[in-house]
């Protein structure tokens, strides 16, 4: 099968690795504007691979968050980490990307996400753009660059239950995109201030362990100023035991894994946690 262009009518598009969101001035909607034509072109390995796992999601129509979760997020094991795959700055305009064949830690969460509740191409095309951005709004600006964002923005995705799985969970008030010298990591964002949950590392025993299910979203979280999170993936239970699936950057994996849950947590500073909807 060849390339795929799908063109899309979307209602705002604003020339725009998981960082900053907008702040939460969310009282007053944006002005509709005039729907605008996108081109969204897939290379021949996401065309495939989307056939693929589309016909995997219709042929279990049955199937719960959680297993739909497992299921699609399995079939990207072994795919290479790939680093800064999406198109967009303050100064260069945002582009739609969709590309199976090469992900990073929150891109991977993207399509996993996007796809679970997709049966055709548009659909998810539209999932993705619902997913990425605040109000579907294909920009930079828009973009849902932080992990909390998923649970703070509009469209919410995911509930943060982190809070609820441990009386040791610890909340920190960060302002988001600030780094400790008063510099932005994205430069033309606004910082953010939002309290963090997190379960440090030492108190993510077996109580918490039985908690969580499958499908849920883990954040490893960062104790750098004006970040949340500096790794993402999926909680999955398997016949090996409870693992976290990601998209690994490490220089001996460099690819979508599964490491042993307990183990690799309690190399991190701690977890945040969110159930999706």
């Amino acid at each position: 099968m060849g390339k795929l262009t799908l063109v899309m009518l979307l209602a705002s598009v604003v020339g725009c690795s998981n960082t900053p969101p907008l702040s939460s001035s969310r009282a007053a909607k944006p002005p509709v504007a005039e729907p605008q034509k996108m081109a969204i072109t897939m290379n021949n390995y996401t065309v495939n691979k989307l056939q693929s796992l589309l016909a995997l999601h219709n042929a279990l129509p049955q199937a719960d968050k959680s297993q739909m979760i497992a299921l699609l997020s399995q079939a990207f094991l072994d795919t290479p980490y790939v680093a800064n795959q999406l198109i967009g700055s303050a100064s260069t305009p945002e582009q739609l990307v969709i590309d199976f064949s090469g992900l990073d830690c929150f891109t991977y969460l993207d399509y996993v996400q996007a796809l679970r509740t997709a049966s055709n191409e548009n659909e998810l095309v539209e999932n993705v753009i619902q997913t990425r951005y605040i109000n579907g709004r294909i920009d930079f600006q828009h973009r849902k660059h932080f992990f909390t964002d998923w649970a703070q923005t509009e469209h919410i995705l995911a509930s943060d239950i982190t809070a609820q799985l441990s009386p040791h969970a610890v909340t920190v008030s960060k302002h988001l995109n600030r780094k400790a010298d008063g510099s932005l990591y994205l430069p033309g964002l606004p910082t953010v201030e939002r309290p963090i949950s997190y379960i440090p590392s030492e108190f993510v025993d077996d109580n918490v362990i039985t908690q969580l299910q499958t499908g849920d979203y883990i954040g490893i979280y960062s104790k750098l100023p004006g970040l949340d999170v500096t790794h993402t993936g999926f909680f999955i239970i398997t016949q090996h035991g409870p693992v976290l699936r990601n998209a690994s950057s490490s220089k001996e994996s460099m690819k979508v894994m599964d490491s042993p849950f307990a183990s690799y947590v309690s190399h991190t500073p701690g977890i945040v946690v969110l159930r999706p909807h």
